[in-house]
């Protein structure tokens, strides 16, 4: 008998976010310097800025390949205006829009069918989008004062989160 592959080799941490394009990246980076972090705060790496619109949590790798073909639906491009800092539950530092543009709620509503259609419902009961800009950062500030960020938000991603030094996300299909 050949021993099992590690549980990594077949299950896959998965969800489906935003990612930013360099100029919103670098956006995000300069604004997250803004902020004043206290000791032992863990900024988010640049590399891993991201907003998640449905977290799927651990699936098995051989359910990746028809979630991929599902996932492809009609998307409208819009624009997301973040401009709202906060810490929430006292720890972590999130910038978030004021008002949800109506393309994105219609987005995370269509992939949320498609999630339904699949039998993988969304891990995140209700959807507050957000950039986290931190962690561990109780007692952090945001700026005073916040210039909206505009972020020209052009397609979604299925990503791959890997919590295994160095942790990383890797994505594995992108829409349009």
């Amino acid at each position: 008998m050949s021993p099992r592959p590690p549980p990594s080799d077949r299950i896959a941490r998965l969800f489906i976010g935003l990612w930013p394009d360099l100029e919103t990246r670098a956006a995000l980076v300069r604004h997250q310097a803004a902020w004043r972090w206290p000791v032992g705060a863990r900024p988010t790496r640049p590399e891993r800025l991201h907003l998640t619109l449905h977290f799927l949590g651990e699936l098995p790798r051989d359910r990746i390949a028809p979630l991929v073909q599902a996932l492809a639906l009609p998307f409208e491009p819009f624009v997301l205006t973040l401009d709202r800092p906060e810490l929430w539950s006292g720890v972590n530092a999130v910038v978030r829009p004021a008002t949800v543009p109506p393309a994105l709620a219609a987005l995370h509503g269509r992939l949320q069918r498609e999630l339904d259609a699949l039998a993988l419902p969304s891990l995140r009961a209700h959807f507050q989008p957000h950039v986290t800009l931190a962690r561990a950062a109780r007692g952090a500030e945001p700026p005073a004062v916040m210039a909206p960020l505009r972020w020209a938000v052009a397609g979604y991603a299925l990503v791959e989160s890997d919590l295994r030094p160095p942790a990383r996300y890797r994505r594995l299909a992108e829409y349009p």
